[in-house]
């Protein structure tokens, strides 16, 4: 299952996109506002976006590990490439200038809510250090909240919580097992 977002109120709609080929154009009216509109399928706008900010960088989407984030409200399942240095996390809104924008209805998910860096340690190896943004509502790994400064080293499998919003990490390395 797919959702899309209203574009005047922002309400979700959810849909089969089994049933459809990519490219094909599909129109939605929303129940809360009455608001007719148009999405194509295929890639979204956000990945398309990221894609399109860096053209020169090589397209392999798991070079440097992913997270995988699972909204709890409906389940919504997104993947979000990670690269080298400074990862910022947040909700998607437009002009929001963020690494890993989730597209989320939470609102307690700050639009710079954590980072991620990604880095490699003394032996050539791919470390991961999750920082709390500051945010609002703060980081939580394995049910702790991170403090304002601290600074933790996250590993392949470690669930990180943002508002009511479950990430886990997939690292490069774990990745290609």
């Amino acid at each position: 299952m797919k959702r899309v977002r209203c574009p005047k109120c922002d309400n979700y709609i959810i849909f089969d996109e089994k049933k459809y080929e990519d490219g094909q154009q599909l129109v939605f009216q929303c129940p809360e506002c009455g608001k007719q509109f148009g999405i194509r399928l295929g890639v979204s706008k956000v990945h398309k976006m990221q894609r399109d900010q860096n053209p020169e960088e090589e397209i392999d989407e798991n070079a440097y590990g992913s997270i995988h984030v699972i909204e709890n409200m409906f389940h919504f399942r997104q993947v979000l490439p990670l690269h080298l240095g400074d990862n910022i996390i947040g909700k998607y809104a437009k002009g929001n200038d963020i690494h890993c924008p989730i597209e989320s209805s939470d609102p307690s998910l700050d639009l710079h809510h954590c980072i991620i860096n990604v880095s490699f340690d003394k032996n050539k190896q791919l470390k991961y250090i999750l920082r709390d943004g500051p945010s609002n509502t703060g980081t939580f790994v394995s049910n702790v909240i991170l403090g304002d400064r601290e600074r933790r080293v996250v590993e392949h499998g470690t669930l990180f919580t943002l508002g009511a919003t479950s990430v886990i990490l997939h690292t490069k390395d774990e990745e290609e097992d």
